[in-house]
């Protein structure tokens, strides 16, 4: 049997953030409020009802197609797309089918196929008896990315969706969470040998972490080898992922697009984009931020650490922070970023995690505070140690670190007398320690100098410990 090369491509839903649904006035808020709370005769697809264009939708998903290098259609229309399902109230859904706003692009290697618009369905739960639908989602903006099929690996298809997560929270066009739904990936997955067309497609829908999607792919390309091994034939068809027992299940033989009798939908106007100066390519490029791989490669020529770099491209609240404490501060250099970078990344997380998974938010502080307690630790006037206390107490109460630091006693302690005292203390108490260091024992003076810092709480300034404590040491 020949060599069996998977081919992938990628579905992506995403809902958008605007204030309103696609079509009517209903409010975009989908989750935390009672069941068919937002809904009006529009979006239930009463009789005599008329939809209307949401432009804000629109703008987004042009926003989205102009970051990943896409073609912005001229000319667009939406469609209506056929099929009967119960979270469907119009027996349609309104979408677009020959005319995508965007076409082409690439998010890294992955070249895009078109992104276009619709509306988002309602959600249904299944009980064992019944079934309630609950139309606040019904309507909802939804944008749809689709991949050439041109990802070869489970590893490359994470890559990609995560890419797209983060642009997309770049850009603040979706928060883009997979487990609330506001982000849906779908996988389409054949076997062929190199050089020979592409087999048979099976679409795995609603994969709903990135973790499943990699699964998911996985255990499809090895299902669909060893059917090919039997000598059985793929079946065009959609399959679910089931967590629990980790693989693939049919759930439906596959449509292809004239199942669904697309046509125009005769209710809304046909677009031209280039009328609408909202839409003008200048406008849509001074709303496009510096883009997640972007800042990537500028953090990573600034020397930061790979995992560093990661933590902070990735999660967008903090980043945001960072460059709000970088933007208070004064003669920043890199390794002033990679200092700020650091503490933020592992100290700073690190506290937030122990309280309970980032309890307090980041955006809830205040980036300036932070600031004045990067400049403490450049002007040495906390040593690491008590920087690192200082940053326990911000960190839950707030707060001026200068003030925090002054309150429990953490500025460097420099006076030479106050040094002194210490220092000869500390002779006295381990006397035969100081006798071993007069003996040729050098490794000694460390722990001294560490008593020292103890019994000044780490408020010491650790340089001119050291020195008095050897001048003590070699007077007497």
């Amino acid at each position: 049997m020949k060599e069996l090369v998977p081919t992938i491509g990628l579905e992506i839903h995403a809902e958008l953030n605007t204030h309103s649904k696609m079509f009517c006035g209903c409010a975009n808020e989908p989750d935390n409020v009672a069941p068919n709370t937002h809904v009006c005769p529009v979006c239930m697809a009463h009789p005599g009802t008329l939809p209307v264009i949401n432009e804000e939708a629109v703008f987004q998903v042009l926003r989205v197609g102009t970051a990943i290098g896409g073609t912005i259609a001229d000319f667009t229309e939406f469609d209506r797309k056929n099929y009967y399902y119960p979270d469907i109230p119009k027996n349609y859904q309104i979408s677009q089918y020959a005319y995508p706003l965007v076409s082409g692009g690439a998010i890294g290697p992955v070249a895009v196929t078109r992104i276009h618009l619709e509306e988002d369905t309602a959600r249904s739960s299944h009980g064992t008896d019944t079934s309630i639908v609950d139309f606040n989602r019904a309507g909802v903006p939804l944008m749809e990315l689709v991949t050439e099929p041109v990802i070869h690996d489970a590893q490359t298809a994470v890559s990609f969706a995560r890419d797209l997560r983060l642009l997309l929270r770049y850009l603040d066009a979706s928060r883009a969470n997979l487990e609330k739904g506001e982000m849906r990936i779908e996988a389409n997955i054949s076997l062929s040998a190199p050089g020979e067309p592409l087999g048979t497609k099976v679409e795995v829908k609603n994969l709903n972490s990135f973790k499943a999607v990699e699964q998911a792919i996985a255990y499809e390309i090895k299902r669909q080898k060893e059917a090919l091994s039997r000598g059985e034939s793929i079946l065009q068809e959609t399959r679910g992922w089931d967590e629990n027992r980790q693989k693939t299940f049919s759930q439906r033989a596959k449509e292809s697009s004239h199942d669904y009798r697309y046509f125009p939908d005769p209710d809304l106007p046909k677009v031209i984009v280039s009328e609408i100066p909202k839409f003008s390519n200048a406008n849509l490029l001074d709303t496009i931020p510096e883009l997640p791989w972007d800042r990537r490669v500028r953090y990573t020529k600034q020397g930061m650490h790979s995992s560093v770099v990661e933590v902070l491209v990735s999660d967008t609240e903090l980043n945001v922070f960072y460059e709000s404490v970088l933007q208070s501060l004064k003669n920043v250099n890199d390794d002033v970023r990679n200092l700020v970078a650091n503490y933020l990344t592992t100290d700073l997380l690190g506290l937030l995690s122990k309280k309970g998974g980032k309890s307090k938010s980041i955006s809830s502080m205040d980036a300036a505070e932070f600031a004045i307690l990067i400049d403490m630790l450049r002007t040495e006037a906390v040593s690491s140690r008590g920087a690192k206390d200082a940053l326990a107490i911000w960190a839950t109460e707030g707060g001026d670190p200068n003030e925090i630091a002054r309150k429990h006693r953490l500025i460097k302690v420099s006076d030479i007398d106050a040094l002194r005292d210490v220092a000869m203390r500390v002779i006295e108490e381990h006397a035969a320690v100081a006798t071993e260091y007069r003996n040729g024992k050098a490794s000694s003076l460390q722990f001294l100098i560490g008593q020292g810092m103890k019994m000044t709480k780490g408020s010491a300034d650790p340089k001119i410990l050291s020195e008095i404590i050897m001048k003590a040491l070699n007077e007497n």
